[in-house]
């Protein structure tokens, strides 16, 4: 039992010292490091305490009444306490703090192992597929479009979306790949009853039969996400429910993942990936996923698009709060037929497929350009023909947003194109893209005068390629088109197409500028002049109120000679900090170097009283000055390799 005592004594012993020497050499670097990379630096200063403090002593007679040994037993311990420095500073070189966490290392043994295993799928459908090559970045011929989206399908739910995002990006990808991942389809098996029923009683905590009077085991269709039902409240109104896949959210969240890494690869590899800007793309692709899967937002977005336009042509499900969650999704349920394949139902109903169009067009454009809230996804699959007569949209799992700055600009390109202005549509394109740092307007000007010269007739028409002949101008002058707005082009790409398979011969942009037109002289209607400039009076007045005041000021200061402008530098905070690091770094370096030579000179000083046999006052001071010498270096190296906090 006693000698149980003893070695627990020497275990609490031997932690106190090694938490100790971990602690000091924390405090004199400055900054935080994790438990285990403290653990480790105390753990070496204490394993190189024992042969120093020896090293040192033997050089002291034991006769000795002097504090030798005293100054000596310090500098062991201070030349220890260097050592975890030089561990800790060695350590966040190689290993930045926050790149490798061993707790939540051993935690993701057994993710790592399922992505490998993806990982390997992926590979061998690449492989498969001859792509290979062109991920590695090599010189090869481009892969044949049809391999591409062959291997999208084969890859599952998340790759099929990116090739479906990658079929609106006409200004990243060519034209014969937009047309081939055009054909990709959101479709799948439809889930098992029992499973649909399995995540409704999980969602809700209570048996179907207690939530719907009647509810169709049949799905109405089924997609790679989600599948719909038709159902009956008990309140008798009919409704449809949205049942996400079981277990769907991890795959996808190990698949994005991936994708994301794929991205940095390919960014750091390959041309097009760095001019592409692939690491923001899969940030933006994968953002908009999460939120497709979260079906209280799709909620929300069908509730925000309903208020924005409420006396708008286009009917929208109304969601009913109480019965959505997560994973299901109630709404009201609306009877129709889809756009897509229904000419025989239109020709047999005598409607004006045009006018038809034409609403469908004016409705999303008005989402884009005066609520800043639209549909992304507008395809025909998604548009209704209601019994009515009306048009209804579903599915606003993706919807964009644009705040008041873009659609302003927006408007003003789309007037400039119809007026035919290349100056206008210069200044409203600028302000619609993220222009890089310098760019040439006059001859960016000259591009989009030649380009509406080319492209816009004056009879009204437009030339098809007029888009993608756009969207390759903002890619010559290396224009980055922002997410939010490379959605507007999703949604009219893909408006576009359902379109003209809507109405042969509809021309998309024509009917655009008619909007446009229709759209600005609605705005210069005397109401909405006067209710404009009663907001712009509302917000000027006040400065009005007190200019008088502050021009007397400036005068009568004028008049005695005291007119002054203060100017304070760095009045920032942040820049205060910045400097203030600067100037700590300039004199922690000045102090070490200083240190440093003086030790130097002291270790060539020949004579001196000897404190031992061995060891003169000018050594022992020289040996003090190079660990505060080490000390420094070691804190101005720490603040150079600490990137974070």
């Amino acid at each position: 039992m006693g000698s149980l005592w003893v070695w627990l004594w020497v275990v609490v012993t031997v932690l106190g010292l090694v938490a100790a020497m971990a602690a000091v050499a924390r405090r004199l670097l400055g900054v935080a490091f994790g438990r285990v990379r403290l653990l480790l630096a105390g753990l070496a200063a204490l394993l190189v305490s024992g042969p120093i403090s020896r090293a040192m002593s033997g050089s002291v007679p034991r006769d000795t009444t002097s504090a030798a040994p005293l100054w000596l037993l310090i500098l062991a311990v201070v030349t220890s306490l260097v050592v975890a420095m030089v561990f800790l500073v060695i350590a966040e070189a190689l290993v930045p703090t926050g790149r490798f966490r061993p707790l939540l290392w051993l935690r993701g043994v057994r993710a790592r192992s399922r992505r490998t295993r993806r990982y390997l799928q992926i590979l061998a459908i690449v492989v498969r597929h001859g792509l290979g090559p062109y991920l590695r970045g090599r010189r090869a011929a481009a892969p044949a479009a049809r391999s591409l989206r062959q291997a999208l399908e084969e890859g599952g739910l998340t790759f099929v979306k990116l090739g479906q995002v990658l079929s609106t990006r006409r200004d990243l990808v060519p034209g014969e790949f937009v047309e081939e991942l055009s054909t990709l389809r959101d479709r799948a098996a439809p889930i098992a009853w029992d499973d649909v029923r399995a995540v409704l009683e999980a969602e809700f905590g209570a048996p179907v039969g207690e939530l719907f009077a009647d509810i169709e085991q049949e799905p109405l269709a089924a997609a790679s996400v989600a599948q719909v039902h038709a159902a009956t409240l008990r309140s008798g109104a009919s409704v449809v429910v949205k049942v996400q896949r079981p277990g769907i959210r991890a795959v996808v969240d190990r698949d994005l993942d991936i994708v994301g890494r794929l991205a940095a690869t390919l960014e750091a590899r390959t041309r097009w990936g760095r001019t592409a800007g692939a690491v923001g793309l899969a940030a933006g692709f994968t953002q908009a996923v999460h939120e497709e899967l979260d079906f209280r937002i799709e909620a929300r977005n069908m509730t925000a698009v309903a208020a924005a336009d409420p006396a708008g042509p286009v009917t929208i499900p109304v969601p009913l709060p109480d019965l959505c969650t997560e994973r299901v999704l109630v709404m009201s349920r609306l009877d129709g037929v889809p756009l897509h394949g229904a000419r025989a139902v239109l020709a047999a109903r005598g409607v004006d497929t045009a006018e038809l169009a034409r609403t469908l067009l004016y409705c999303v454009l008005r989402q884009i350009l005066v609520a800043g809230v639209f549909h992304a996804d507008p395809h025909p699959g998604n548009a209704l023909l209601l019994t009515d007569g009306r048009l209804g949209l579903l599915d606003f799992g993706s919807v964009g947003r644009l705040d008041g700055g873009v659609r302003e600009a927006l408007q003003r390109l789309l007037l400039s194109l119809d007026r035919g202005d290349p100056a206008g549509a210069t200044d409203a394109l600028l302000g619609v893209v993220a222009r890089p740092d310098e760019v040439d307007e006059e001859r960016l000007e000259r591009s989009l005068g030649q380009f509406m010269a080319r492209h816009l007739s004056t009879g009204g028409g437009t030339d098809p390629q007029l888009f993608r002949s756009l969207l390759r101008l903002v890619a010559e002058y290396e224009l980055t088109i922002p997410p939010e707005v490379a959605a507007v082009f999703r949604a009219l790409t893909t408006l576009e197409g359902g379109l003209a398979e809507l109405s042969g011969g509809f021309d998309v942009m024509t009917e655009a500028r008619g909007f446009a037109q229709q759209h600005f002289a609605e705005m210069w209607r005397p109401s909405a002049v006067k209710q404009a400039l009663t907001e712009e009076l509302t917000t000027l007045v006040p400065v009005l109120r007190r200019l008088p005041r502050r021009v007397d000021r400036i005068a009568a200061a004028l008049e005695r000679g005291r007119l002054g402008v203060n100017v304070r530098l760095f009045a920032d905070e942040r820049d205060r900090r910045h400097v203030s690091g600067l100037v700590h770094q300039v004199l922690l370096t000045v102090l070490s170097g200083v240190a440093g030579i003086m030790a130097v000179l002291l270790l060539g000083t020949a004579g001196g009283p000897m404190v031992t046999a061995a060891v003169s006052l000018y050594a022992l001071f020289a040996y003090n000055l190079l660990a505060i010498a080490a000390i420094l270096a070691l804190r101005v190296l720490i603040g150079i390799f600490r990137t974070g906090p």
